[in-house]
């Protein structure tokens, strides 16, 4: 099959006839195999009811519904486990993603060997105010932090190749950061393209901004994850460590002062209570590293390294 195409969709009851009707006529025109995976998220409207008249229709159009509403990540997750395609396409099911995409992502993955190609929209439809300038302050953050030279690191429009959807987990709200995850699995070769932005022609966003707060948030979690996942004891351990040391240092001056002079009062001093207060916290960083690595040390998924390729090795 040669593309898979994920869309994970939350009350779009309106648009999900001219998406599919328009995605259609693209794979045709460009003689692919393919199919579409529609993911209900828990709608509440008759999106479920338009997918099976759908698929009825059209075999090559499939439907995930999940029993509430997980949130994107969750529904793009199970739509990659469903997919058998070579290239695997995302999009959103609010048409304001260009299924003309369709063949220039593809060439991208297939013809420029990229693992991974994400959409930019360049011009975009939406807000200024509640979306356009806090998504350029994320992506901001988000390039600094990962080193992933995107411009638009949350376009719902990409393309990847099928080993890499496959060696991911999408989890939380991380969807914004399915770049990430992949060169975090060690797909390096991430590009992008100028895609087609198009206004809003049915509902409304199902997105407020909450998801940037959530954004930053999911984007510390990743960068902690990504560097001491698998060794919290280097994080919590090394600042356990400077706390207790600092801490020590003050109370051990304290000490020698009172011996120095024996109307010394220690607990008149400020600098006792800090230095004892650091001292613990220091001591409960190092035992949550301890507690982190035990955790670490049995979870069934410790040692789940992804293999490039094997040789003589069944």
């Amino acid at each position: 099959m040669d593309i898979s195409i994920v869309v994970p969709l939350f009350n779009e009851e309106e648009s999900l006839p001219e998406l599919c009707a328009w995605i259609e006529r693209v794979v045709n025109a460009n003689q692919f195999t393919y199919e579409v995976i529609l993911v209900d998220d828990g709608s509440n409207d008759d999106s479920w009811e338009i997918i099976k008249q759908l698929s009825t229709k059209n075999t090559f159009i499939k439907g995930i519904k999940l029993q509430r509403n997980y949130g994107k990540s969750a529904a793009l997750n199970e739509g990659f486990k469903a997919t058998k395609g070579d290239v695997i396409i995302t999009m959103d099911a609010d048409m304001q993603d260009s299924p003309d995409e369709i063949p220039g992502l593809r060439k991208m993955i297939i013809e420029d060997g990229f693992d991974l190609v994400s959409g930019w929209k360049q011009k975009r439809y939406d807000n200024a105010l509640t979306k356009n300038i806090p998504s350029k302050l994320f992506n901001a953050a988000a390039r600094a932090t990962s080193g992933i030279k995107l411009n638009d690191f949350n376009c719902g429009l990409k393309a990847y190749k099928r080993k890499v959807v496959k060696s991911i987990e999408v989890f939380g709200e991380m969807h914004r950061y399915i770049p990430v995850l992949a060169k975090w699995a060690g797909f390096k070769k991430i590009g992008e393209k100028v895609v087609e932005h198009r206004a809003r022609k049915y509902g409304t966003t199902k997105f407020g901004l909450e998801r940037f707060v959530n954004g930053f948030l999911d984007l510390a979690t990743i960068t902690f994850l990504n560097k001491f996942g698998k060794r919290p004891m280097h994080f919590f351990g090394l600042y356990g460590t400077l706390c207790f040391l600092i801490g020590f240092v003050v109370s051990l001056y304290l000490a020698m002062s009172k011996l120095h002079d024996s109307n010394f009062t220690l607990t008149n001093k400020p600098a006792f209570y800090i230095g004892l207060a650091v001292m613990i916290i220091g001591i409960q960083l190092f035992l949550t590293g301890f507690v982190a690595e035990l955790i670490g040390r049995n979870s069934t998924e410790r040692n789940n390294y992804l293999i490039e390729e094997r040789l003589g090795i069944e």
